[in-house]
């Protein structure tokens, strides 16, 4: 028995890969968007990653949402929709779903359209009496939905994983007034955040014994290769991820190992030994700093939770 599940493709333009690239490796600093990490291989590393003794964040919040969920079930009414921003995997949604369980419609939105599909099919294949209204977008951008499909009190919106930490300050605060619109006013707002803590313990998740991450990190540069027809000799280039005190952010860059040349698409750019690829940030907060950069999007803080050893959180907003 299969639930009811509907499939609305909103046709979300994607950055393209090649421009993103030239202009990141154009600019002073070099970049590359992390969201390129996200090919096939890519995105087997990343669960790897999740799997790691030294990478805390996925088992730690999925421990803390299953501590919660009876609070949780006090703050959300019955017969409420779910939507979650960047869908993804289905394993964190479905203890919610399990656990919470006042759910009578979920809404997955993410850009990767054939992901989605496989997601929600699986989801509705397990939960036949849940109505999944699967949307392909871009979360990060106003988009229209149908009437009626979400807004208001009964409405409660998910955003796990710290994914909020790859952003900017700025940015996590212009997506935030995006989602509470989309929610609408009284709705509420689970999101899960990355704490600040000792420094060392950071170095550990993103520097893992096994070179997972750093291999992961490389890895922009392989799709490069097989994609764009770039020539990246990926031995000349060191994963490196460093603590930003100042900026309470992790950095990951890729080191180049001499002064050489690269090609992509028949496009020269040049390296000097020791300049680096900035590829990624992970911004962590503290409790009191994400309930302020919730409150500048007209979020109202309601409640939250973190682990006993303070490397995670998980915080109740409600829309203003």
């Amino acid at each position: 028995m299969t639930g009811q599940l509907t499939f609305i493709d909103l046709k979300p333009t994607s950055e393209n890969f090649l421009d993103a690239v030239a202009a990141g490796l154009a600019a002073t600093p070099k970049t590359l968007p992390a969201k390129f990490f996200y090919d096939q291989r890519g995105s087997k590393l990343f669960e790897d990653i999740t799997n790691l003794e030294e990478y805390y964040q996925t088992r730690t919040e999925m421990a803390l949402l299953k501590t919660i969920a009876p609070e949780l079930k006090r703050l959300i009414p019955a017969g409420s929709k779910l939507v979650e921003f960047g869908s993804g995997s289905s394993e964190k949604i479905r203890v919610l779903i399990d656990q919470v369980g006042k759910f009578v419609t979920y809404i997955p939105i993410d850009i990767s359209r054939d992901y989605l599909k496989m997601e929600a099919e699986a989801l509705a294949s397990d939960h036949p009496d849940l109505n999944i209204i699967a949307i392909c977008a871009d979360y990060t951008k106003p988009f229209e939905v149908p009437a009626g499909m979400t807004g208001g009190e009964d409405c409660t919106g998910f955003f796990p994983g710290s994914t909020i930490g790859n952003m900017t300050p700025g940015e996590a605060v212009n997506f935030l007034k995006i989602a509470g619109r989309l929610l609408g006013p009284g709705a509420g707002f689970i999101i899960g955040v990355d704490l600040k803590k000792d420094p060392a313990i950071l170095y550990a998740a993103y520097n893992d014994a096994k070179g997972v991450t750093a291999d992961f990190n490389l890895n922009i540069l392989r799709r490069i290769n097989n994609e764009l027809r770039g020539d990246f000799d990926l031995e000349s280039f060191r994963h490196r991820a460093f603590y930003n005190a100042l900026a309470g952010r992790i950095e990951m860059h890729l080191i180049s190992l001499a002064d050489q040349t690269a090609s992509v698409a028949g496009k020269q750019f040049s390296f000097l030994k020791g300049e680096t690829i900035h590829t990624e940030n992970s911004y962590k907060y503290n409790v009191g700093e994400f309930q302020a950069l919730a409150k500048k999007a007209g979020l109202k803080p309601v409640k939250a939770w973190w682990d006993d050893a303070w490397l995670f959180s998980i915080h109740f907003l409600r829309v203003g």
